[in-house]
């Protein structure tokens, strides 16, 4: 039993991945070589190795002739007889080889094609691992900037964090362990080239899925997602269970879920509304914590008027618009946005249709402003909220604008 080649090769298995019966391919494949290099041709030559003991014989299968024209095909009777002592004239026999005859150069070509073949197999697990992990989250150690990008460690292999996949003033340092998306595994011959982002909103969606059972189980599922890297996500779920609360089951106890994943984002702020299948209540949930009069969608159009008191404009708008361009991408509506006293004074506008049947006190029952949660007690929400109380609001009688899915500058009215 060759029992140094048996270790080594379950060695090579247990830390590479590589199946023993492709190590005993490329064995096979470099007596081979060895043989055409030592001889000339191996065109006769077989190799067997036993898988069980990893004893190995290598042969040339010759014709038993009279007269010997080619010493790598054929042999004498004389000397096939001693090798068998039966053999006859027209006869196939099997003569060994001995490998330790072969010259320096011919071992070296076997070593090479040994070695060629692990780094081949090497390459092809580790394509195959992170390919199957291709569209989900992983942890990586910070290696080193490269330029502008980051080398990031996954452990078997590197990853590049792109400059236009990092998030805006996010800083690293060296060993550093954060959570990345993985965007694409491509297969190069110096090995897998794995491109990674911390910007993606599927990134957002993997965190909450790998910190809420209820997700991953799906009892809740995340119906969409919006979100501008490093500011804010906003996050849509509904539940199939009437006793499991979406919201609720993703911020979870004292916010423990939610803040773990603020933190792991750096503090981006992140609101979570009901999905409702009526587009009038989604675009409303949309666009909290700003309160909402009324609501008027086209689903034909994908359009939406949305009116809100005078005092709430500027925090249903946003910070730079942040607010309802998120939404407008959330619910996939193009969302125009209007103060009571605004949309009093559009021509064709009938402001009496609707506020017969509003009553405040009502209203803010039945649709209470949805939360933002960050890793702060106290926040600022687009600088109108502080501590929970109402700040000093931004003159917003002249603003109005229209928010579209895509990004973009918004078109005035």
């Amino acid at each position: 039993m060759n029992k140094e080649l048996m270790e080594a090769l379950d060695i090579l298995e247990k830390e590479k991945e590589i199946s023993k019966e492709t190590l005993f391919e490329a064995i096979e494949n470099s007596l081979i070589t060895a043989c055409k290099n030592h001889f000339g041709k191996s065109d006769n030559v077989k190799v067997e190795i036993d898988r069980d003991t990893c004893d190995f014989i290598c042969y040339a299968e010759k014709e038993v002739v009279e007269e010997v024209e080619d010493d790598c095909l054929q042999i004498t009777l004389e000397d096939a007889r001693e090798i068998f002592g039966g053999a006859q004239l027209g006869e196939m026999i099997h003569v060994e080889i001995k490998s330790k005859e072969f010259g320096r150069i011919a071992t070296q070509n076997a070593k090479n094609v040994i070695l060629q073949k692990i780094r081949e197999e090497e390459r092809s697990v580790i394509y195959n691992q992170y390919y199957e992990k291709e569209r989900d989250v992983v942890t990586g150690v910070v290696q080193r900037y490269l330029g502008r990008n980051i080398g990031i460690n996954l452990g078997k292999a590197d990853a590049i964090l792109s400059e236009g996949e990092q998030i805006r003033g996010e800083v690293f340092k060296p060993m550093e362990r954060i959570k990345v998306y993985i965007l694409e595994v491509r297969n190069t011959p110096k090995g897998p080239r794995i491109l990674v982002s911390r910007t993606h909103p599927e990134l957002v969606k993997r965190l909450f899925e790998s910190e809420v059972t209820e997700i991953r189980d799906g009892t809740v599922e995340i119906m969409s997602i919006a979100r501008e890297a490093g500011s804010r996500t906003k996050l849509a779920v509904w539940s199939n269970n009437p006793n499991v609360d979406a919201v609720g089951a993703c911020v979870g106890m004292n916010g423990a879920r939610v803040n773990a994943i603020v933190e792991e984002l750096r503090g981006e702020k992140i609101d979570i509304i009901n999905w409702d299948e009526n587009p009038g209540n989604l675009i409303q949930n949309a666009l909290s914590p700003a309160k909402i009069v009324a609501v008027f969608a086209d689903p034909d159009e994908k359009t939406a008027k949305v009116v809100v008191p005078d005092y709430q404009l500027s925090l249903a708008i946003g910070k730079e618009g942040q607010n309802a361009r998120l939404a407008a991408r959330l619910t996939g509506y193009k969302i125009d946005i209007k103060s009571e006293t605004q949309a009093k004074d559009t021509p064709g506008f009938r402001y009496e249709d609707y506020m017969d049947d509003y009553d405040e006190d009502e209203y803010e029952e039945e649709y209470p402003a949805e939360e933002t949660y960050e890793d702060s007690d106290a926040y600022e929400a687009d600088g109108t909220y502080e501590n929970g109380e109402m700040s000093e609001m931004a003159e917003a009688d002249e603003i109005e604008e229209t928010y579209e899915q895509e990004e973009g500058e918004p078109a005035e009215v």
